[in-house]
């Protein structure tokens, strides 16, 4: 199992943690995500590597930025 951590900007409110969690959770092996709306830190727990660009795509799919990529 890995976890890794990422910094979501643009976020204030529930629904934008919801729409986040939701889309990357659909990335192929992630098995558990946790958004904290305080900090804005993501954390992906999966099976595996995942291809962080994956993420990162996830999360502008959802119509945020992750901050430094």
């Amino acid at each position: 199992m890995s976890t890794a951590t990422y910094t979501v900007k643009g976020m204030t409110c529930g629904h934008c943690v919801s729409s986040v969690k939701e889309e990357v959770s659909e990335v192929a092996g992630v098995t558990g995500v946790e958004v904290d709306l305080a900090t804005g830190l993501l954390t992906v727990d999966s099976d595996g590597p995942v291809d962080a660009a994956k993420i990162v795509a996830a999360v502008e799919e959802a119509g945020y930025e992750v901050a430094n990529q």
